[in-house]
């Protein structure tokens, strides 16, 4: 697998390792995102231990790491001894390492500490007396989203307060998509996997050998011997407890209901029962709550909506959820059929719209808007809609745009349908200044072309 952007990440722990002092960093993030193939990464030309937690015991966890550290130094002495603290075996570690400064990995921290909570005091007084003195960079690990903040970086949190930097780890942008496959695939082809995969680096890797689509779709997601075939269950079922009222949430959501109250009706639920639901998975990263764009307080704004933020899971819970009896039973002939219908206007197009909104974000960093953009989103009102938005509120700037993902080229009719809508958004109406942005990933027409070249305010990405 291929080692993709993570570019910030790595100059974050660049920067740890050369700290003056100890340096304590926690990287979290949801299961499969690439969080210890990062570490790996970090670690493979330093003195580093690397210890991979269990859900065993924290006695057997602690045994484990002892015979990592007897491993490490090479000491027969502590592989046999039996020791029964923490602080002894530390001690020996960072006592018996040279000048260099040496990297200590936990990952899956979180599981020693939900066996023994009484483990994070005693890892607290170990970093406070010991480590915190030496030289060395400790780097906790953690896939649990919600348990590492619990145990590391919430004020509550016994570790509060020591880390000196934190990770969250996150998918992959579309922008670096490309650099996971060795084919030379269009932007239609990449769109569509991505649609599928994310920037999720595990699940790409399922796709990176076959460059047959719906042979990869048939293999890797309607098969039921495939391990993303039950990979919702797989990231839920150690989050939450009451995993059938989050897979009803995020099935309701899939079919497009996207406000609370129609969710809510759906599943038959109390609307003020759902947003502990709503939160926890947008803790997650599995879920967001997005608003019309020129909200201005979108936190207390009731025109939010909630949408899938995972691509796979979108796709999972649009598709293969609700035709379970019939993957089960050997008929992927029948969601097969179903895809080929409903893929791309029920599935692709809104991704696509995802990775406009990428797109235009790097518009503004380049400066090839006439302004920097401060915030990016959708706008709709009750009748109208905007695929993508763009505000300035410094520079004066609205910019408005048009996604399609068609088979042909994009006309000037689209345009004009976009002028029209923007007539509609308030937002600065005296005094702003508009720019009109179509995107497509299959071209332009010349009429369309035409007009971008005589207009300062058209561009066509």
């Amino acid at each position: 697998m291929k080692f993709v952007d993570r570019l910030n990440e790595m100059a974050t722990l660049d920067n740890e390792y050369r700290r003056d002092g100890a340096s304590f960093v926690v990287v979290y993030g949801r299961r499969r995102v690439g969080k210890t193939e990062l570490i790996r990464y970090f670690i493979k030309d330093k003195s580093a231990i690397y210890f991979l937690a269990t859900e065993e015991s924290e006695a057997m966890n602690r045994e484990a790491f002892k015979r990592q550290v007897a491993d490490y130094l090479n000491d027969e002495l502590l592989r046999e001894a039996v020791v029964d603290r923490w602080d002894l075996i530390f001690e020996k570690l960072v006592s018996s390492s040279n000048s260099q400064r040496t990297v200590i990995v936990i990952d899956e921290f979180q599981y020693i500490g939900k066996n023994n909570p009484a483990f994070l005091s005693v890892f607290q007084r170990v970093w406070d007396n010991l480590l915190s003195k030496e030289n060395v960079m400790v780097i906790l690990c953690g896939s649990l989203v919600s348990m590492m903040m619990s145990q590391t970086l919430n004020y509550d949190a016994p570790l509060y307060g020591r880390r000196t930097a934190q990770i969250r780890l996150r998918p992959i942008s579309f922008e670096y998509y490309n650099e996971f496959f060795d084919s030379n695939y269009s932007e239609e082809e990449l769109v569509k996997r991505y649609s599928l995969t994310g920037g999720v680096p595990k699940y790409i890797e399922m796709f990176q050998n076959s460059s047959d689509l719906q042979n990869a779709i048939k293999n890797s997601l309607l098969n039921v011997s495939s391990f993303l075939f039950d990979e919702p269950n797989f990231l839920l079922q150690k989050e939450v407890s009451d995993i059938g009222s989050y897979f009803s949430i995020l099935r309701v959501i899939a079919e497009g209901n996207h406000k609370i109250s129609n969710i809510a009706g759906l599943i038959q639920q109390k609307q003020t029962n759902l947003p502990r639901y709503l939160n926890v998975l947008i803790d997650l990263d599995l879920l967001e709550r997005e608003v019309p764009v020129t909200e201005k307080n979108p936190d207390k704004s009731k025109k939010g909506q909630y949408q899938i933020r995972d691509n796979f899971l979108r796709f999972w819970f649009r598709f293969i959820y609700p035709n379970l009896s019939y993957l089960e039973i050997s008929h992927s002939d029948v969601v097969l059929n179903l895809l080929s219908k409903n893929f791309v206007d029920g599935h692709v197009s809104y991704v696509y719209e995802q990775i406009c909104q990428e797109k235009l974000w790097t518009l503004s960093a380049k400066g090839l808007l006439p302004g920097l953009l401060e915030r990016v989103g959708r706008w709709w009102d009750n009748s109208h809609e905007i695929d993508v938005v763009g505000l300035s509120e410094k520079d004066d700037l609205l910019v408005v745009g048009e996604c399609k993902f068609w088979k042909g080229p994009v006309g000037s009719n689209i345009l004009y349908q976009l002028e029209q809508k923007t007539t509609f958004v308030e937002w600065h109406k005296d005094s702003r200044k508009i720019i009109y942005v179509i995107f497509s990933v299959n071209g332009f027409t010349d009429a369309l072309k035409a007009v971008a070249n005589v207009r300062e305010d058209v561009m066509l990405i």
